[in-house]
């Protein structure tokens, strides 16, 4: 008989009762900068571009088919990834921060970092951040810091910037201030210039402005840069950065979070040799970021880490594709959607979104549901045993259930609101899509019309009958759209809890 004396039986009954809680998973969460829809082969098969990497992603995880960043641009859309609130609750009302505009992110806004970091996750992000810093100011200079940016020639570079993403939840950062067509060129990390921008590049402006094509192909403004800046390089820099990251944290303690928003393939557009595609310089770009996605999968399986790391890859908005080239390339970059980046009609914010999660997110599926890029920081929440809903994240909502495969998915709301350029406004509720204002509010044209006496004052579209958004019902269901106007105004008055 075996006997085991009261203390062991308790300590052995102790151990059995209280059973190890499971590893949280780590999270990649992977950011294109202005691909579109249409762009990946997963969602579009007649693509002229190959995305095999991304692809491969879609076929082992879910991809979302109605999946939309709150804006059409890159600050606000990030900024709303990050916080889980819509950017026009802020100072940004319309257009993007440049390289040198102040931290929009406020010092007390809960981030999707601060809220892992809760859960004692470590936290990195690495690449384009284009979310403002604080730079230093020289002495004497101060009376700059009235004007909406800094004059470049009286920051202090020597100097580290305040309220970069290591004072918003990062334990780690090495970011591109900005755009890559944005100075100043350099690198900052843990929110100190690796190099100080005293070199100058006059920029690579190869058409003019009045060119229907302007700010595409190599193109990027003249500015500040740090010596050595090799803008062929940046892509694939910031990757190796990312898989230095990832390999890292190999035999760590901690689950990680890792925020890498790759700067491309927003111009310039700059693909190293030996990726092609059937639509010019951007589709081989498309494809070299293609390639780098690849390369920080490959990291993270070879780390190990593979069967616990969530995977999520998306775009920040919709991508810059005139109807010129279109017609040049025979390629739709939106897919089937109306509009291109900036505009408030789906080509400027319906993205690709995919995730991956072996043994919880079933491989190869496909999901539905509307969502925002703004719901990462509630599903963050709840993945790691907070709430769903968060005061300090109003705009922002779980979709756990639906990477689970729950039945209980329609329970997520499926209202959300966009934003473009210009700072228009619509609301998705199902089918529908109300849009306050005539026009793009973007770049396509019409940018804007005058509404008529009698004639539609906004746009209200079927989106499920017409996903193009070809023809406006607003005349014909004027109940619907003033109902939808009403949710809109309701979302409006929703404020932020810190």
């Amino acid at each position: 008989m075996l006997i085991i004396p009261a203390l062991g039986l308790l300590a052995f009954m102790g151990c059995r009762s209280a059973a190890p809680k499971p590893a949280l998973p780590n999270i990649v969460y992977i950011l294109a900068d202005d691909m579109g829809y249409g762009d990946v082969s997963a969602f579009n098969p007649a693509s002229a571009i190959r995305t095999p990497h991304i692809d491969k992603l879609a076929a082992e995880g879910m991809r979302f088919t109605d999946a939309h960043s709150s804006s059409s641009v890159c600050t606000p859309s990030r900024y709303g990834i990050l916080t889980g609130v819509y950017c026009w609750r802020t100072r940004l009302q319309q257009g993007v921060l440049r390289g040198y505009g102040g931290a929009l992110i406020g010092k007390e806004q809960l981030t999707a970092a601060t809220l892992l970091r809760q859960y004692d996750y470590n936290t990195a992000a690495i690449g384009k951040w284009h979310l403002g810093l604080n730079w230093a100011i020289k002495k004497g200079r101060e009376e700059t810091l009235l004007l909406p940016e800094p004059d470049p020639e009286d920051i202090d570079f020597t100097r580290p910037v305040d309220d970069g993403p290591n004072t918003r939840g990062f334990s780690y950062s090495y970011i591109l201030p900005a755009s890559l067509d944005m100075p100043p060129y350099c690198y900052l990390r843990n929110d100190t210039l690796t190099a100080i921008p005293d070199a100058h590049t006059n920029g690579s402006e190869v058409r003019g402005k009045t060119d229907p094509e302007y700010a595409t192909g190599a193109f990027w403004r003249a500015g500040k840069m740090a010596p050595g800046f090799d803008f062929n390089q940046v892509l694939p820099h910031l990757t190796q950065q990312a898989v230095d990251y990832i390999q890292q944290q190999r035999n760590a303690a901690r689950p990680f979070f890792l925020y890498f928003a790759m700067p491309a393939p927003h111009t310039p557009w700059l693909p190293a040799e030996g990726y092609e595609s059937n639509a010019g310089s951007y589709g081989n770009y498309v494809a070299f970021t293609d390639a780098m996605v690849g390369r920080i999968l490959a990291a993270i399986e070879e780390s190990g880490l593979g069967g616990n790391t969530i995977v999520v890859f998306t775009s920040d908005n919709g991508p810059y594709w005139r109807p010129s080239m279109q017609q040049r390339y025979n390629h739709r970059s939106a897919g089937i959607y109306r509009g291109m980046k900036a505009d408030i009609w789906d080509g400027g914010h319906r993205v690709p979104f995919i995730v991956r999660w072996p043994q919880h997110v079933k491989a190869g599926s496909v999901s539905g549901v509307t969502t925002s890029l703004t719901n990462l920081v509630s599903t963050c929440s709840e993945l790691a045993g907070g709430p769903a809903r968060l005061p300090a994240a109003p705009d922002s909502y779980s979709i756990l259930p639906a990477l689970l495969g729950k039945p209980d998915t329609t329970a997520i709301p499926q209202m959300i609101v966009h934003a473009s350029s210009h700072g228009m406004l619509a609301i998705r509720h199902g089918d529908w899509k109300w849009i306050e204002g005539l026009g793009s509010g973007g770049f396509s044209e019409p940018i804007a019309e005058k509404a008529l006496p009698g004639g539609p004052q906004g746009q209200l579209y079927n989106m499920r009958t017409d996903p193009s958004e070809t023809t406006n019902r607003c005349v014909q269901f004027p109940g619907r759209a003033k109902a939808l106007a009403r949710s809109l105004d309701s979302i409006r008055q929703l404020t932020v809890q810190h």
